[in-house]
């Protein structure tokens, strides 16, 4: 038996490509979502995609990742969102170098601003030595702490489960 489902979005590589992770919803209807390349710059973005009347979504890049600097790049996990509206995310790489290889990973906050855009906040640099390369989405508990996971480190340990605390 084949399922029926409608394409929503096809990405075109400029606004970005690779949506590893899955979206998620905001409590006004619009889609959330990563993608791994692609973005202005060809490292990844935060995408967001609001329905319109008739069933055609309209998609935004929110924020494209930089392939140098410390803002982080390729991100892997999804995003979460939180009461206010801010989203929440990971990159794969990035965070301490000026260079494309090296880094371990952010997390990130984009919060709406008011002149329409989104402002970008790095929350914590993985430094390898206490968790590194996070890959998978994060979850609020019901005090606002964000929790999530990071694939490995320098280190002994081979992953770590981490907390952000407002």
């Amino acid at each position: 038996m084949v399922c029926p489902f409608d394409v929503l979005y096809d990405f075109g590589g400029g606004n970005g490509s690779l949506p590893y992770a899955g979206v998620i919803f905001d409590n006004a209807g619009n889609l959330y979502g990563t993608t791994y390349e692609g973005g202005k710059y060809g490292c990844g973005s935060v995408f967001q995609l609001v329905p319109n009347s008739g069933g055609s979504w309209t998609e935004s890049v929110l924020h494209s990742f930089s392939c140098k600097g410390v803002g982080g790049f390729w991100p892997v996990a999804s995003v979460a969102v939180d009461q206010a509206g801010n989203l929440y995310g990971t990159t794969f790489y990035g965070g301490d170098s000026n260079t494309r290889s090296s880094g371990c990973g952010v997390v990130f906050k984009l919060v709406p601003n008011s002149k329409g855009g989104w402002t970008d906040t790095v929350l914590h640099y993985f430094n390898g030595l206490a968790g590194a390369r996070p890959a998978a989405g994060m979850i609020f508990d019901a005090a606002g702490n964000l929790y999530g996971t990071s694939s490995g480190d320098g280190g002994t340990t081979t992953g770590s489960v981490f907390e952000i605390t407002p």
